[in-house]
């Protein structure tokens, strides 16, 4: 990726503490980024999620997990654009803020276009667990977006889960996760995932689940809008030969297919909360082939 030229997003923060949040949760492999049942408690009340690696929209309850809280773990922030040792790597920081500030740009000139004005989402970054405005957050989730903060999470230590786990390297795939989360924070603007909580309102659980997949598929997407309009100070595409497919290859690593095929030996589509390995490459490479938010419709 052409980065060089790009600007650092100083929409950002740290997180100081050193909390490790408590919680249930069951995953494949031994833990980790699998599929993870938690409970998060919102400031709505308590809010069941369903949790796949790539981030999640904490909507509404997509299956009976009963009651109980996640202890919060304590933390205090640094102020906005401020360091803080050990929480990330001063190179991914500076990494993960060239792809947010090109978001920035990217969306802004999307929205810009549609007579609309584009506000900014922040990445807090942690270490183990933090709080959000959804409730406790801990590693294991993997990277998301909170729509009642509008902030994106992120345990920069996922950038290895990806890369060794899920045997996804590359500087795109790492994009690829922190375009996924705004895409997310796009459909909030939207109104798309209050239209999806409400929906899911009224459904079941697998018919709650189908409702997720589209609103994961189409961030998938939005990642992939992104990707083909992001452009350099210079005017110059800052995507290279062979970045997309790092892209591809994560997206292939992350469907809900083979996550339940690694964690349970078996698949199970009615519980599909992210798409299959298949529809997630297949959103990406519509976005970026098309460069049109239209045409990731849900």
């Amino acid at each position: 990726m052409r980065l060089d030229d790009q600007r650092e997003s100083s929409n950002f923060e740290i997180d100081s503490g050193r909390g490790g949040g408590g919680g249930m949760g069951f995953g494949g492999g031994g833990g980790g980024l699998g599929m993870i049942f938690g409970l998060i408690a919102s400031r709505f009340g308590i809010v069941g999620i369903i949790i796949f690696a790539l981030g999640y929209c904490a909507l509404t309850s997509l299956g009976g997990l009963g009651g109980g809280m996640i202890s919060s773990p304590s933390t205090s922030q640094s102020p906005a654009g401020a360091g803080a040792s050990g929480v990330i790597d001063p190179t991914t920081e500076r990494f993960a803020n060239k792809i947010l500030g090109s978001t920035e740009d990217t969306w802004a000139k999307i929205f810009a276009a549609a007579g609309q004005k584009y506000e900014p989402t922040p990445i807090h970054y942690y270490r183990s667990g933090t709080t959000s405005g959804c409730g406790a957050a801990q590693s294991a989730m993997g990277p998301f977006y909170c729509p009642t903060d509008k902030k994106i999470y992120l345990d920069a230590s996922f950038f290895d889960e990806l890369s060794q786990r899920f045997q996804a390297p590359g500087d795109f795939a790492e994009a690829y996760v922190i375009a996924h989360e705004v895409g997310h924070h796009v459909q909030d603007l939207e109104g798309t995932l209050d239209k999806a909580h409400n929906a899911q309102a009224r459904m079941g659980d697998t018919q709650g689940n189908a409702v997720q997949v589209g609103v994961e598929l189409q961030a998938d997407c939005y990642a992939g809008v992104w990707a083909k309009n992001a452009r350099d100070s210079k005017g110059q595409a800052i995507m290279e030969a062979g970045d997309i497919e790092e892209g591809l290859k994560a997206a292939n690593a992350i469907g809900d297919d083979t996550l339940q095929r690694e964690s349970q030996g078996r698949v199970m589509p009615d519980k599909f909360t992210h798409g299959s390995s298949a529809q997630r490459v297949a959103a990406l490479r519509k976005g970026y082939e098309t460069g049109d938010p239209a045409q990731c419709a849900m």
